[in-house]
């Protein structure tokens, strides 16, 4: 699909299925997912701009790559995006970090906000937007809708599982907005959960129903 980059590495695809199985614990769903998120950094930065800084090493000077520009923003959909912040952050602590607080109704399956929290000066920053289901895809949807009032211009999309209808509805949306995924699966069920999928990754993760 035409935006969108399915993260195939064998490590991302064992994890993934391990995070599947019914009977993986909510403490080993937990671990997972941040192990996950750290090897979907990876990939989600790949092509991030370096410049050269002047440092000495014990033996001697050289022109080393440093991240150019100004510090990523990650921006983490809760509840459920938190899982994978974690990770992330793990590998980028330095990044700042944006709060979109949204539910899907489970009635009209259409987006709740209840918080909105970024930091300043989000249209010369990357933002990197993480949620792990791209299901109906209307959250994901309202919350780059957000980010792009506070002036934001350069974001990218991360999720662990994308079904079709979801990429074709935040596609046509925001077609300046790439997605990175580590599958995109069969469809939606009538209750708009992605099939097979892994049930519902905040529940799991933090042992709710």
């Amino acid at each position: 699909m035409d935006g969108v980059t399915v993260i195939d590495h064998p490590l991302v695809q064992h994890k993934l299925t391990l995070m599947r199985k019914k009977e993986t614990s909510t403490a080993s769903f937990r671990r997972l997912l941040r192990e996950i998120s750290t090897l979907l950094c990876y990939e989600v930065t790949r092509d991030l701009d370096l410049t050269t800084t002047r440092i000495e090493t014990p033996m001697r000077e050289m022109d080393a790559p440093i991240l150019e520009g100004k510090k990523l923003v990650f921006a983490s959909i809760l509840r459920a995006g938190n899982g994978l912040l974690e990770g992330m952050l793990d590998l980028v602590p330095a990044a700042r970090v944006a709060h979109i607080g949204m539910y899907r109704d489970h009635d009209t399956l259409q987006p709740v906000e209840y918080y909105f929290k970024a930091p300043e000066d989000l249209a010369n920053r990357l933002i990197i937007v993480v949620d792990p289901m791209l299901a109906t895809a209307n959250s994901a949807t309202a919350a780059m809708e957000k980010l792009k009032e506070r002036g934001a211009k350069n974001i990218r999309f991360l999720c662990l599982l994308a079904a079709p209808e979801g990429i074709q509805r935040f596609r046509a949306a925001h077609p300046d907005i790439p997605v990175f995924t580590a599958s995109i699966d069969e469809g939606l069920n009538e209750k708009g959960y992605i099939m097979p999928g892994l049930g519902d990754a905040g529940d799991r993760m933090y042992g709710t129903k």
